[in-house]
């Protein structure tokens, strides 16, 4: 499995972007795939992820700003409202599906990674 991303860039607070992640290669119907981020304090943490039915789990930081959704081999993140503590490089990673809500925003989990993206909110 391949995680190819596009999106991000700068915007000033309270503005919006959208992240794309797209799947190549084999893809299983039981994934949990995600977004994460590494800001300054360099510590990977979960941003939201969605699992195999389409549920969707998000960190206390974006809930109510953010939205993710899949479809087919595309996972988008829809950025509202960011801040700048929002600046990070942005990961896409997947995993297969399982366990509890907490595993699914577990980077540890997750065994597949996109090359990142870049947001700066200024």
């Amino acid at each position: 499995v391949q995680l190819v991303e596009s999106g991000g860039g700068s915007v000033q607070a309270g503005g919006s972007l959208v992240l794309t992640c797209a799947a190549s290669g084999r893809l299983y119907d039981n994934w949990c795939v995600g977004r994460f981020r590494q800001g300054p304090t360099n510590e990977r943490e979960a941003v939201a992820t969605v699992d195999s039915t389409g549920r969707a789990y998000y960190s206390e930081a974006v809930k109510g700003r953010f939205t993710i959704s899949k479809r087919r081999n595309i996972l988008y993140l829809e950025m509202n409202n960011l801040k700048p503590e929002d600046t990070a490089m942005y990961y896409c990673a997947a995993m297969i599906d399982g366990g509890d809500w907490f595993d699914r925003l577990d980077p540890t989990n997750f065994g597949y990674w996109g090359q990142g993206t870049q947001v700066t909110v200024s």
